[in-house]
């Protein structure tokens, strides 16, 4: 039975350090009751206390691993329903399918496009994430190549798709130690799965026919000790399966319903023939709730967008993206190249960076650091003001890099000027364009 937030109230320090995010113990004690906080994020608590609470310090969802390495996704640990009641943790994975029937090529095509179609974004490289391989001949040695090929050909994690044990064994053993998802567990043969799943360490993928019936396998499961699990419903239809998603997700945050405590994988390659409707359907997975996306193939026009829509939603609204502080090089500057400065917000950095790079004039650009605020709303806060940038440029090393002493700062922050001209000194401070678009044709202009 789940504590109140009295009760675990009284298993803390009381020490209303605040270093938990919240003022006081209380109320940080409400939040882990509610599900909205972990425990981890007190420094002060006992192992005592850690051990009496870990039913409660839980997430609702389980967080579940897949695969090893730089490449290993999780998915879960969700804590809300919604992304601006706190944020939403880890982001769904986005899976490519391939079964033991296609032709070569054709398996071949897809898993060129799945490791191909990445992009840059603010810094971050989007991309999808799992291989998932099915076995559609029921032949274990045909579905053993076919893994093996995917893990020799990839770093990505793999979801094995059969009911059948005996495949299923081929399978993860052509893997080896990938830790690939078992895909799936149903009510004829859970008994074999779980034991293969404890065996060697595997998450272990629920599909029952509708969530009564998931609900009696997930908790056969847990009670013989499995807790990595992952849902599927068994809904194909689109309504049924968004309804499907919503009902487990407030079951397991708003009842503390842990039979369906799980995060889930969805299958639009099943919902359509058509590579755009799956798409979409797609996306409606990543706003609610999948915790994994299966795809019948990967096409830049669809999965572009799928994947900006997912970083989106993802990112914590109340932690602004963040450049890292420094000097960045744009077209290989030599010490007669203009010196630039801005914000360390990611969208802010990645736009003026590109529009010095249009300019074909090679810059240097001085990121201060602004806890990820824009300019404007930077200079606000106090936090991109001329004592602050000046003392910035003299510690980022940029002054030993150049023969001039010419800064430019943005347009919007020209007030800073009179203050940054006398924390440095001998330096002229050039006021810049407002606009980034207008970069490239005051650059043209530039004269050491």
């Amino acid at each position: 039975m789940a504590l109140t937030g009295i009760q675990i109230y009284k298993l803390l320090p009381k020490t209303n350090c605040g270093e938990c995010g919240v003022p006081t113990c209380l109320a940080f004690a409400m939040s882990l009751a509610a599900g909205k906080a972990e425990l981890a994020a007190c420094p002060y608590v006992s192992e005592e206390a850690k051990a009496e609470l870990a039913d409660a310090a839980a997430p609702p969802i389980r967080a579940v691993e897949i695969g090893t390495g730089e490449r290993k996704l999780k998915i879960g640990g969700e804590t809300v329903l919604f992304r601006h009641e706190k944020t939403f943790v880890n982001r769904p994975g986005i899976a490519v399918l391939v079964t033991d029937e296609m032709r070569d090529e054709a398996v071949g095509g897809r898993l060129e496009r799945f490791k191909t179609l990445a992009y840059e974004r603010v810094g971050l490289t989007l991309q999808a994430d799992l291989v998932a391989v099915k076995s559609a001949s029921g032949d274990a040695s045909k579905f053993g190549a076919l893994t093996a090929k995917v893990k020799d050909e990839t770093e990505a994690g793999i979801i094995l798709m059969t009911e059948d044990v005996s495949v299923m064994e081929a399978g993860r053993k052509a893997c080896g130690d990938r830790k690939p998802l078992m895909y799936a567990a149903n009510k004829e043969n859970a008994d074999g799965m779980s034991a293969l799943s404890k065996e060697h360490g595997c998450p272990l993928a629920v599909k029952g026919n509708g969530l009564d019936e998931v609900s009696e396998l997930t908790t056969k499961l847990t009670e013989e000790g499995l807790h990595d699990l992952v849902i599927d419903s068994g809904a194909r239809g689109i309504r049924k399966a968004l309804e499907d998603q919503i009902f487990i997700r407030r079951g397991a945050l708003l009842k503390k319903y842990k039979p369906l405590g799980f995060p889930t994988i969805a299958f639009p390659c099943e919902m359509t023939d058509d590579l755009m409707q799956e798409s979409l359907i797609a996306s409606m997975f990543v706003a609610k709730y999948g915790g994994i996306i299966v795809l019948s193939d990967l096409q830049g026009y669809a999965l572009f967008p799928l994947l900006l829509s997912r970083m989106d939603i993802y990112t914590d609204p109340q932690r602004p993206m963040a450049t890292s502080p420094g000097v960045y090089e744009v077209g290989g500057p030599n010490e007669d190249s203009p010196v630039l400065v801005t914000c360390n917000f990611s969208l802010t950095y990645f736009i003026v960076s590109g529009e010095v790079e249009a300019s074909r004039v090679p810059a240097w650009l001085v990121v201060v650091d602004t806890e990820g605020l824009s300019v404007l709303t930077a200079w606000a806060a106090g936090k991109f003001v001329g004592d602050l940038v000046g003392t910035s440029l003299k510690k980022c090393g940029i002054m030993d890099k150049v023969g001039h002493k010419k800064v430019i700062i943005p347009g919007y922050a020209a007030a800073i000027s009179g203050d940054l001209e006398d924390e440095l000194g001998d330096w002229e401070v050039l006021v810049g364009p407002r606009e980034s678009a207008h970069i490239p044709a005051y650059l043209k202009e530039w004269q050491p």
